[in-house]
């Protein structure tokens, strides 16, 4: 590719960079070819390839190797485009904000969590802020901490209430709320719902469902299971979704292992059993995220204090 010139310093970057060669980096490392990014984009190949040395020589390093008869990105690749989405984040919510000026609007609040918080803490710091701003459009997306943080990174959440994971591209700001407590439940006509004692012999007898591997509920259970000395069991379910877990375990005679808010919460309503066992290992601690690069909107700060604003003992 030629020779790099050295790299230049923040107030010249700045004023040779271009938001369009961020779109094609952004392209070439999720299609592989600089051919495809650029049809994506509209641009001639070699008006592509001009552009990528042209951004290359204000950064001073190169950030792609040939891989077969496409790009690869190098270690210092990886950083410019962890950055570069970071920055399409930025403008995405940015966007987002200036659209609900132009219609007049009285704006929109997007916000991420995780099963666990949505009972208690979520519901009632939204219900607080609704009522402070009551045509405040908002949209509440629950799933698992590492989705949440990608739309966090890509701006299309505002706030995550989830914990921390190594989500490419993200620098977050992180405050715990509390630990997550853990429950194994079953359904109403289980085997084992009225038992008094449950040991962790007797739920083996039975079939699982569980988080996908890699998720931080699953990796407790896998520790559960690591202790007593025992393979996880041979024909899982696994679903990220609580909720299609809690259907199919009051059906069934299925295991599973749910947050204890949810789990309580339900169990009240006859909904599911909570087991008399105590799982031998602990959540992190979940809380707050929200992105260092980029400004909160008043209503995202206004949740972030009545989120964590302490509350009167029940």
């Amino acid at each position: 590719m030629g020779s790099i010139d050295r790299q230049d310093s923040t107030p010249q970057l700045l004023n040779r960079l271009r938001m369009r060669q961020i779109a094609l980096i952004l392209a070439v490392d999720e299609l592989r070819t600089l051919r495809a990014a650029a049809g994506q984009l509209g641009l001639t190949q070699p008006a592509a390839t001009k552009m990528l040395h042209e951004l290359e020589s204000a950064l001073g390093q190169r950030i792609f190797e040939r891989a077969g008869r496409g790009l690869k990105l190098n270690p210092a690749g990886e950083r410019v485009t962890g950055y570069f989405r970071s920055i399409r984040g930025s403008m995405e919510a940015l966007n987002r904000e200036l659209g609900e000026f132009r219609l007049g609007g009285a704006g929109k609040f997007s916000v991420g969590s995780i099963m666990a918080a949505s009972p208690g803490r979520l519901t009632e710091a939204m219900l607080a802020l609704k009522r402070e701003f009551p045509l405040l459009a908002v949209e509440i997306a629950v799933d698992t901490s590492d989705r949440l943080l990608a739309q966090l990174r890509d701006g299309v959440l505002e706030v995550v209430i989830g914990r921390l994971t190594p989500v490419a591209g993200i620098d977050s700001q992180f405050t715990a709320i509390e630990d997550e407590a853990l429950a194994v439940v079953v359904g109403n006509d289980h085997p084992l719902a009225r038992k008094r004692r449950v040991d962790f012999a007797a739920l083996l007898e039975h079939p699982w469902i569980l988080q996908p591997h890699g998720s931080p509920m699953r990796d407790v259970v896998e520790r559960e299971f690591r202790t007593h000395h025992r393979a996880i069991p041979k024909g899982l379910i696994e679903t990220s979704s609580i909720l299609t877990t809690i259907n199919l375990v009051r059906r069934s005679d299925l295991v599973a292992v749910i947050p204890e808010a949810v789990a309580r919460r339900d169990a009240q309503h006859g909904i599911l059993r909570v087991l008399p066992y105590r799982l031998s290992h602990k959540l992190e601690s979940y809380g707050s995220l929200v992105p260092r690069d980029r400004p909160l909107s008043k209503p995202a700060e206004r949740f972030l204090e009545l989120l964590h604003a302490r509350r009167p003992a029940r």
